[in-house]
């Protein structure tokens, strides 16, 4: 029912900024946590960063000090700031909202490519 919109992805150089977005169909307040997750070909599914209801937000060791997440409420969006990103950090991103007793929802994901 909940659908994630997402955009903001791209190509940087190494040491470039990127900044994420992830626009909900409903008011995030109802939402216990929203965030990312990252997946490249042949790697593992990492959880990037998340960020619940109350404003207390968690980053994966390889993003932390470097990536930002964040929430607007008025506009029932959340981002993902990235900041000197690393050719590691290419990925799909995907966001999700997770609502309890309802499920887990998921964006269509977002290319992140950094390349010199």
């Amino acid at each position: 029912q909940v659908q994630l919109v997402e955009s903001g992805g791209g190509l940087v150089q190494p040491g470039g900024s990127l900044k994420l977005s992830c626009a909900a169909s409903e008011s995030i307040v109802s939402i216990n946590a929203m965030g990312w997750y990252r997946q490249a070909p042949g790697k593992e599914r990492e959880l990037v960063a998340f960020i619940i209801s109350g404003g207390v937000t968690n980053y994966a060791d390889s993003v932390k000090g470097r990536f930002t997440i964040s929430r607007d409420n008025a506009k029932n969006t959340v981002y993902l700031q990235m900041n000197s990103l690393k050719p590691e950090d290419t990925s799909v991103y995907y966001c999700y909202a997770q609502i309890p007793r309802r499920g887990t929802y998921w964006g269509q994901g977002t290319q992140v490519t950094v390349s010199s």
